[in-house]
């Protein structure tokens, strides 16, 4: 496996533990040319407080599936967040590279395409087959962590 994937995958892992979401903590890096252009991770947005914060997940309370109603939820997605970060600082993410510690769901790959994004590395599943077919048929590599090896 190439040491650049290992690393930017590790450091998705890192960044995923600095997750403010009680259900599950996720970390996404995009990356041009071995250059990290923006970081995100899944909580809440600025001035909301979040789940760890109000000591409950919204999401459990309201006993919601994984992979359905993502509105219902106070937490933006990593991938998400990490592409507005770009926004805000005027960074391109055409062509660049997403790893992320799980596979996106169909809002994120929708922002994904939409945002230039040709590839995204993931490691682990998400229940959103819908999002798989977006990416392949914008022509948005999706490949699971585990087969670079």
């Amino acid at each position: 496996m190439d040491k650049w994937n290992e690393r930017f995958m590790t450091l998705t892992e890192q960044i995923a533990t600095w997750s403010s979401c009680l259900r599950r903590q996720v970390g996404a890096i995009i990356v041009r040319d071995k250059r990290i252009m923006a970081t995100g991770y899944n909580g809440a947005p600025a001035g909301i407080k979040t789940c760890v914060e109000k000591g409950v997940c919204l999401r459990n309370e309201k006993q919601i599936p994984s992979g359905t109603h993502a509105e219902i939820c106070y937490s933006v997605h990593a991938e998400q967040n990490a592409i507005i970060q770009a926004a805000k600082e005027g960074v391109s993410l055409k062509g660049c590279t997403l790893y992320c510690t799980h596979q996106p769901c169909t809002v994120c790959a929708k922002m994904i395409i939409n945002s230039g994004i040709k590839e995204v590395i993931y490691k682990e599943g998400y229940p959103d087959d819908f999002s798989k077919q977006l990416c392949e048929e914008a022509g948005v590599k999706l490949i699971k962590y585990d087969t670079l090896k």
